[in-house]
């Protein structure tokens, strides 16, 4: 249950909602900042292209040719030739995960991992380091992007840490060594009784746990070992990724799975002046035990004042988790995942794990609906996504559902019925192209090209009329390219034009390509609407808060590998450089 100490103190909650609106109207003569002979790549419905941008305190006051917006400055007024540079709306991030992600390397570094000999070092390494005894987990390293595509195995963990109970956690599932079997209570007799959902593989002959458990990392005993941060630390770095953030032209994000804890930090920053991204927050939702508990904690989210904040945080939905990982053998499909030394699966009739089943699943969207708030589920499978559609097509008979935005976290395997269900039901599909650049070569060497006809059909959303919101899934490490996921919108750009990938040749379904306006649009105004930012930012038009990017490349014209080298050279965030190359 949610602690009530969240509904606090009266007076400092409308001091935060306070800061948190917006200023009101700005002259047309109060131009302060002026950018003129560049591209001004709009956004906006018509997908506009104009020379230059005057800003007035925190809004755009118009987008026009240089003659009309130079006839608006004044002797206060800085002046910007951007000499043919482009300018694009600030690029938004549906799907991140910024407070765990500051903290990974907070202990010690965590180095590139490409194998399993990467990951064995590592284990090794931590084991003459900590003392015996005390936990090593190493999270987020995916089997699908090591050379070997497997994960370590419990002999080979048990080798490397011998005295310490050793986790390689990726996700929802894990891969543990006999001690952390051991002080976990798993043996060949356990079996799952906490109400949840997840499996338990184990070895056909002698009935031991092989190490590798499924959808249940929550019943792993671990603790933590290493230094721990103080709030100030906590504070820092996270400052250190926004700041991240907008070097590479973020100015908005979605926290896809926030905490109190998490909030609580981004209204400190909000009090202090601090925040140079807006942050629009899906409360995550335990989804163990009784349903009537559940339905009541979506209400508690409901009640937060944060629900009624402004464009710079502002909380607007609940978050679930309905299936496991693609990336660990776990999603939830409609047929058999099919047997696989990849991901250990030796059950031809596995179909991979169900968290939630659908008459719960129900219960909670229709709770969150009624309350007013945006339902999202991080769904992967197939059977998954369906699962949810039908969820959603069930209520849309006697519920308002287009009304609250209601999305798909990931959305990766469709298919054809899914993809026009979602467009009719007006549901937000939440995308991550990096996925696609760094996972395709295990997927198509497990599932075949043929049956990843509709892994990311993006193409076919958009002209079905439906929309599809850009992200990462940052949530590991920082630095736009080597973090586990790489958040740089332009590489993310860059995949969803070409569906290239690392460590593979070709395309992966080239009619799935988007064009270029298609593709910015997934990190501009798409992520505005699907995050009830899009009366606001998404797009340059007069009146919108001024949240925009200078970069060096033309995007619309530029050869098709330069998009992915794209650098930005300035960032405005409420009209202010945030960044600048």
């Amino acid at each position: 249950m949610r602690k009530t100490a969240r509904i606090s103190s009266v007076v400092a909650v409308a001091a935060l909602l306070l800061t948190n609106a917006l200023c009101g109207p700005v002259r047309a003569a109060d131009a302060d900042l002026i950018l003129y002979g560049g591209k001004i790549v709009t956004v906006d419905s018509d997908f506009s292209i104009e020379q230059a941008i005057a800003v007035g305190g925190n809004r755009i006051l118009a987008v026009a040719s240089n003659d009309d917006i130079l006839r608006l400055k004044t002797e206060k007024t800085q002046l910007i030739d951007l000499a043919g540079k482009m300018v694009l709306p600030g690029l938004i991030d549906s799907h991140v995960h910024p407070c765990s992600a500051s903290m990974t390397e907070f202990d010690h570094p965590i180095g590139d991992m490409d194998s399993i000999a990467d990951v064995l070092d590592y284990f090794k390494s931590r084991a003459d380091t900590v003392e015996d005894g005390r936990w090593i987990v190493l999270e987020q390293v995916f089997i699908t992007r090591l050379r070997e595509q497997r994960y370590p195995t419990r002999e080979e963990l048990d080798l490397a840490a011998p005295k310490n109970p050793a986790v390689f956690r990726t996700g929802p599932d894990a891969s543990l060594n006999s001690l952390a079997l051991k002080l976990s209570g798993i043996d060949k007799d356990f079996q799952i009784t906490d109400g949840g959902s997840g499996r338990i593989e184990k070895d056909p002959k002698t009935g031991e746990p092989t190490g590798i458990l499924r959808g249940c990392k929550r019943l792993v005993k671990s603790e933590e070992s290493g230094k721990k941060p103080t709030d100030q630390d906590r504070y820092d770095r996270l400052l250190a990724v926004f700041k991240s953030y907008n070097s590479v032209g973020i100015t908005g994000i979605c926290d896809g799975s926030a905490s109190d804890s998490n909030l609580t930090l981004y209204k400190r920053m909000l009090q202090r002046g601090d925040l140079p991204v807006r942050i629009s927050a899906q409360q995550y939702i335990d989804t163990i035990g009784p349903i009537e508990q559940i339905q009541q904690s979506i209400r508690e989210v409901a009640q937060d004042p944060l629900c009624k904040g402004g464009p710079n945080l502002r909380i607007i939905g609940v978050k679930t988790f309905l299936d496991g990982g693609m990336l660990t053998g776990s999603a939830y499909m409609t047929k058999p995942w099919g047997l696989s030394k990849i991901y250990a699966i030796d059950d031809s009739e596995y179909r991979g794990v169900l968290f939630i089943p659908k008459d719960r699943l129900l219960a909670m969207v229709k709770t969150a609906t009624e309350c007013g708030l945006q339902f999202t589920s991080h769904s992967v499978g197939d059977g998954a996504v369906e699962t949810l559609l039908d969820v959603y097509e069930d209520l849309s008979k006697a519920m308002p559902i287009h009304e609250m935005r209601h999305c798909i976290t990931h959305s990766n395997f469709m298919c054809r019925e899914s993809v026009d269900k979602l467009a009719r039901l007006k549901v937000i599909a939440l995308a991550q192209p990096a996925w696609l650049y760094l996972d395709t070569r295990t997927l198509t060497q497990h599932f075949g090209y043929d049956r990843l006809r509709w892994f990311q059909p993006w193409r076919t959303i958009f002209e079905a009329g439906g929309i599809v919101a850009g992200g990462s899934d940052h949530m590991q490490k920082t630095g736009a390219l080597r973090s586990i996921n790489p958040y740089d919108p332009f590489l993310a750009m860059w995949t969803a034009i070409t569906r290239q990938a690392k460590w593979y040749d070709g395309q992966l379904h080239s009619e799935e390509v988007l064009d270029r306006k298609q593709a910015i649009r997934m990190y501009t105004i798409n992520c505005a609407w699907a995050l009830f930012q899009d009366k606001f930012v998404g797009s340059l038009e007069k009146g919108k808060l001024a949240d925009f990017v200078v970069v060096d490349t033309d995007l619309l014209n530029c050869p098709t590998d330069a998009m992915r080298r794209t650098q930005v050279l300035r960032t405005y965030f409420d009209g202010q450089l945030v960044f600048k190359r």
